[in-house]
């Protein structure tokens, strides 16, 4: 490692997998490859768990999904797609304290993540668009039907096609991180080329920036829609107050899954870019595991967002029935005194 830094001053604008040895050794400490091991582990299981649950709930009741829900059922489905094909191979690998499946499984791993994560990203800009038509622009606001919406699923799969298999064709590749025990998109190739900054530049452009605007956009929107509008509301009837607060619902699950999913890998993609653009190696190895396993945490977050919105929706609605319900009664209980009483009155008349 020494000998080959001092050969060439150009040695250090070199990728870490071609200047190493051996690219797939951990370099961590024994201890934090298991602490990490067990992290992954954890957030595994209960990503695969909550997901496989979101996807079972809904298969059961698929005819009754609105376009918006099969979205949501649609990011389940990457989440727990990163679940059971990628996350195995990183916790096994860190528990070995190397990464153990040689180049063809770290191309297999970075495809994997980024088509996943891809798909998870188009999605949640469709779901955005939704809910901006549907609550910005009433006379659009119908456009997504379920029909659409599976076109839309298809079109969503082939954009992360293309892009996550962009990589293999040549134009870049994947490649492991530099502390050994995980992969990712081959972000080093913009320190090479021309060419390869171009690919990163796109890459960054259409599978980050561009669907981030429109998320932040729609929900901006939203949300200064929302404020303007919500006094007129209280003023129609109950059908339509209630289908807002049905919009509402799903609006909400829609922002705080965006906001789970941005937060979450947000400061790897910053990291990612420094490494990109950056001076080489100017990101320590241990600081560059954090965002790693924090971005990988992203696919638990969704279905606790999910069910504890239906949780407060279900508790709402069974408020609500239980009100109706005791208006009912008292309704009944009247009336029922009041045909008593004439009926006891027809009695002493006879």
């Amino acid at each position: 490692m020494t000998s080959n830094h001092s050969s060439s001053p150009q040695d250090e604008y070199l990728p870490h997998y071609i200047r190493d040895e051996d690219p797939f050794t951990s370099k961590l400490s024994k201890e934090a490859d298991i602490a990490a091991g067990f992290y992954l582990t954890i957030v595994g299981v209960l990503s695969t768990l909550g997901n496989g649950y979101v996807i079972f709930i809904s298969a059961r009741h698929k005819k009754k999904l609105k376009p918006a829900e099969i979205m949501t059922v649609n990011l389940a489905v990457c989440d727990f797609g990163i679940s059971v094909s990628g996350k195995p191979f990183s916790i096994i690998s860190f528990f070995s304290h190397r990464w153990i499946f040689g180049w063809i499984g770290c191309r297999w791993y970075g495809w994997v993540g980024f088509f996943f994560g891809c798909g998870s990203l188009i999605t949640m800009m469709t779901v955005s668009l939704d809910r901006y038509l549907k609550i910005c622009h009433l006379s659009y606001g119908t456009w997504l039907k379920r029909h659409h919406a599976f076109m839309c699923l298809v079109a969503i799969w082939a954009y992360a096609s293309f892009w996550a298999t962009m990589p293999l064709t040549g134009v870049g590749n994947y490649a492991p991180e530099p502390f050994g025990t995980s992969c990712t998109l081959d972000w080093w190739l913009a320190q090479s080329s021309v060419a390869g900054q171009a690919f990163i530049l796109n890459i960054l452009f259409f599978c980050l920036v561009f669907p981030t605007a429109v998320i932040v956009f729609s929900y901006v929107k939203i949300i200064l829609k929302v404020k303007s509008s919500s006094k007129e509301v209280a003023h129609f009837d109950t059908r339509i107050q209630n289908s807002h607060q049905l919009e509402m619902k799903l609006t909400k699950v829609a922002v705080l899954i965006c906001a789970g999913f941005l937060i979450a890998w947000i400061p790897y993609a910053v990291v990612s870019v420094w490494s990109a653009f950056g001076h080489p190696d100017s990101v320590p190895i241990p600081l560059s595991v954090v965002p790693t396993l924090f971005a990988k945490s992203a696919a638990m977050y969704n279905p606790i967002i999910y069910q504890v919105i239906n949780c407060k929706s279900a508790c709402c609605r069974a408020r609500g029935s239980k009100a109706l319900q005791k208006k009912s009664t008292s309704q009944n209980t009247r009336l029922n005194t009041i045909s008593t009483n004439r009926m006891s009155t027809a009695v002493d008349e006879t």
